[in-house]
């Protein structure tokens, strides 16, 4: 879809679901990926996928809630590849179903860390270098949770609603820097973390209908719709796109106000 040859892209949660799809396109793209996951197995198995069909793709160890940890990686990948970082992915994320009465402080603490911590620590460790190269795409990993209200979702909610904020101020922020900085907005996507949550309903294929009517189109997405998304923010034919949030909820939204 775009070409990206030579490209230099870090992507956190890409051991499994949308991370490993949006890594997949890149790869195909041209992109050297990196495979930035807490779950070595996973990770590395991506990473191996990718290099059977002649992608370049290599896994690295990180646990975006520890800031340290963030510096740590950014600093191996800007070495591997002379300071360069053209595109980060900050998909790493978390989910937690509860009420303002059954959230608990510590499951607030604990999305916070990841879903937002987490997306600022990894843009902090890679941001200078994307600015001093004057050139470098951001991608927040957001949801329509972060647009519109979503039910027993307190938590999860106020996190990607802070990720759609901080993609606005640090757009601007940055707007005169040559670094661009969005987000992508998903309704329900289908990925292996879902099917397995929806085992835990006592019906799950009723449960499997609901959450497909949610979106007005009647599916859930799939996890390689999100990934053409994120190529194109990430590819320079989007370079007058920045601080926006794109919704990809297959209707979801399209009926609130």
């Amino acid at each position: 879809m775009f070409d990206m040859t030579g490209k230099i892209a870090v992507v956190t949660g890409a051991g499994s679901g949308i991370g490993a799809a949006i890594a997949r396109a890149f790869a195909k793209s041209g992109v050297f990926v990196y495979i930035a996951d807490r779950n070595a197995a996973s990770g590395q198995e991506v990473a191996r996928s990718i290099a059977s069909t002649a992608g370049q793709a290599r896994f690295i160890e990180v646990d975006v809630s520890d800031a340290a940890a963030c510096k740590r990686a950014a600093q191996a990948v800007l070495s591997a590849h002379a300071n360069a970082c053209d595109v980060l992915v900050n998909n790493a994320g978390i989910g937690h179903v509860g009420t303002a009465l059954t959230t608990g402080g510590d499951d607030m603490d604990r999305l916070w860390a990841v879903n937002v911590k987490g997306a600022l620590f990894m843009t902090q460790a890679f941001l200078p270098a994307m600015i001093a190269r004057r050139r470098g795409s951001v991608i927040h990993m957001a949801s329509i949770a972060g647009i519109v209200g979503v039910r027993d979702r307190l938590a999860y909610s106020a996190t990607k609603s802070a990720l759609v904020g901080m993609t606005k101020c640090m757009a601007l922020d940055y707007a005169d820097t040559g670094v661009r900085f969005n987000c992508i907005c998903p309704g329900r996507v289908e990925t292996p973390w879902v099917r397995e949550r929806l085992k835990e309903y006592p019906d799950p294929d009723k449960a499997y209908r609901e959450m497909s009517a949610t979106q007005a189109i009647g599916r859930m997405g799939h996890p390689d719709e999100i990934a053409a998304a994120a190529l194109y923010l990430a590819a320079d034919e989007s370079a007058f796109v920045t601080g926006s949030s794109l919704i990809i909820d297959g209707g979801w939204s399209a009926g609130k106000s």
